[in-house]
């Protein structure tokens, strides 16, 4: 995305034109941050996503990921996911869906369901909030720890 300013300032009579144009930068940087959440398609942290990142590219700096995770965020690239308690994560999927925290492992997983549009309208406002939105975290215990925990029964 361009804009165009462009400034007229007149310094002892002289009229100086000054365009510039700005841009919001798509760097190499950027693009790596982008595949790797792409790629690891887990609900990763800034750090897993930085530890990907520095295999393949030890140049780069955790400020750097850091920065573009934030701006992906910003812009709609990719989701960002506060969780209570936790470190942020980034989601590749941007659109409106909820998830499961396992109990056990940590792991972030989607969850198969209809997102309900609407909700916080049937919320009795006591307190004079504003609602912009909600998200709803899960738990439970993925199938991978409940396969660790039967053979750890036996």
């Amino acid at each position: 995305m361009y804009s165009l300013m462009i400034y007229n300032l007149d310094k002892d009579k002289k009229t100086i034109k000054v365009s510039i144009a700005m841009r919001k930068r798509n760097t190499i940087q950027r693009a790596l941050v982008f595949e790797a959440v792409n790629q690891l398609k887990c609900h990763a942290t800034a750090d897993e996503i930085y530890e990907a990142i520095v295999k393949e590219h030890p140049n780069i700096s955790r400020a750097t990921v850091y920065r573009n995770l934030k701006q992906l965020a910003e812009t709609g690239e990719i989701r960002k996911m506060e969780t209570p308690g936790g470190a942020d994560r980034f989601d590749h999927q941007c659109h409106d869906h909820y998830h499961v925290k396992c109990e056990k492992c940590g792991r972030f997983f989607d969850v198969d369901m209809a997102y309900i549009s609407g909700l916080e309208k049937s919320i009795q406002n006591n307190h004079g909030f504003v609602f912009t939105g909600y998200d709803i975290l899960f738990r439970g215990i993925c199938p991978d720890c409940q396969k660790s925990s039967e053979r750890h029964d036996r």
